[in-house]
């Protein structure tokens, strides 16, 4: 960016928060040099991004104080060394995690601010009505240009039947169920999404079911949604419709308790998404974690900024998606996304 703004700018009401005139729409905010002591200028600051409608990022060379904390509450996210709570993010080169971000509003700047508008939500609201709005933005941006430019730029295949695309083991009052596409790094497509559903269903009825394990099959967990049924609804709102009758992430949340997750290798979008959901969440030292929508004109759409968003919070949940940057366990582990190694 050409222009990092200070924390007075905000405070004085010159950054255009509003999106009207920013273009493209992110702002960012140098605190570095910020008097945390200054609580009028600190108030005025917070009032000024009560309402982005823009992607506002933070950057520190130094560790931020508690005080700062309010003001990081209401930014999109910030790249700093360290700081109060899970509001910031430690990258190697500030600057180039910037750009990274910058570049992906420059190419997708509705499904970006529709992200950052939409995580200011998620956290604070019941889950259900959490996956209500999440799937009411991934289908607005389904009829999008963004979303079209991405469906355009890729040949269609045709999606073929894959047999017993989930797979159910009993052993006393453990069920495990094991995501079985490995040839498709088991890409979450509408039959493994239901057979899925089916199964948790079962569980969640059946309370000899002490603990339902979720597996998956073959070098992924999960590789994400079946790219080839990208766009294959007649319409967005009976995708939306469907998507909020049929998701697994709720169906995993309902018996969350019981539910404990086993990752490894990459996990990409619903790959993570849906076992974000449960109580407990292991991943082994292969496993990585990744959340490409944006790069599709989209947004997580299979209850990531619901669940992932309650592990890590909005910010890092923010820098996970405006960035594409894949994670590792030990970063996911520090994060909460994983609660422990396997």
């Amino acid at each position: 960016m050409d222009k990092w703004l200070a924390v007075r700018d905000l405070a004085d009401g010159a950054a255009g928060v509003t999106g009207e005139e920013s273009s493209p729409p992110v702002l960012v905010v140098d605190l570095g040099a910020t008097d945390w002591s200054d609580t009028s200028i600190m108030s005025a600051a917070v009032r000024a991004l009560t309402e982005p409608s823009v992607v506002v990022i933070g950057v520190s060379d130094t560790a931020l104080p508690a005080a700062a904390a309010d003001l990081l509450e209401h930014l999109t996210l910030t790249f700093a060394p360290g700081g109060p709570g899970r509001s910031w993010v430690a990258v190697p080169e500030v600057e180039t995690a910037v750009a990274a971000v910058a570049a992906t509003v420059v190419a997708v700047p509705r499904a970006s601010v529709t992200l950052a508008m939409l995580l200011r939500s998620t956290a604070r609201i019941p889950v259900r009505d959490g996956l209500q709005m999440e799937s009411l933005a991934f289908s607005t941006l389904q009829s999008g240009p963004e979303f079209a430019a991405w469906l355009g730029s890729r040949p269609r295949r045709e999606v073929k039947p894959s047999g017993d695309v989930v797979g159910l083991a009993r052993d006393a009052g453990v069920l495990t169920i094991t995501l079985n596409r490995p040839e498709r790094r088991n890409a979450f497509g509408r039959e493994m999404r239901d057979r899925l559903i089916d199964a948790l269903e079962l569980a969640a009825l059946d309370p000899s079911v002490e603990q339902v394990v979720l597996r998956g099959a073959g070098p992924a967990f999960c590789s994400g949604g079946d790219l080839d049924e990208f766009g294959t609804f007649a319409d967005p709102a009976t995708a939306h419709i469907l998507r909020t009758a049929r998701n697994a992430g709720r169906a995993v949340h309902v018996i969350r308790d019981r539910v404990r997750a086993v990752l490894h290798g990459p996990c990409i979008g619903a790959g993570i998404e849906v076992p974000a959901f449960a109580g407990r969440v292991e991943a082994a030292d292969d496993a990585s974690f990744r959340l490409p929508e944006l790069s599709m004109g989209l947004i997580p759409g299979a209850g990531g900024t619901v669940s992932i968003t309650r592990r890590i919070g909005p910010w890092r949940m923010a820098y996970l998606a405006l960035t594409g940057t894949p994670i590792d366990v030990a970063t996911a582990i520090d994060w909460g996304l994983v609660d422990a190694g396997k």
